[in-house]
């Protein structure tokens, strides 16, 4: 357990249930933001090699010095 856990475990505690909830909601929304970014960088990078070719022209040369 880190440091701040403890002190994050104490400050839930003193929450009304209600509000317990709320934050679990945002946790929740956090991860999933978290993973959305990886899923969206993970393909990006898959996909720079599939586009090289489309990109990577002399007709397209004048954009990369954008």
């Amino acid at each position: 357990m880190t440091a701040i856990e403890p002190a994050l475990i104490e400050k839930l505690k003193q929450l009304p249930p209600h509000k317990v909830a709320e934050v679990e909601d945002f946790i929740d929304f956090l991860r999933a933001r978290e993973d959305d970014r990886r899923l969206t960088q993970g393909t990006s990078k898959t996909a720079e090699a599939s586009f090289a070719k489309v990109w990577d022209n002399e007709e397209d040369a004048a954009y990369d010095q954008l």
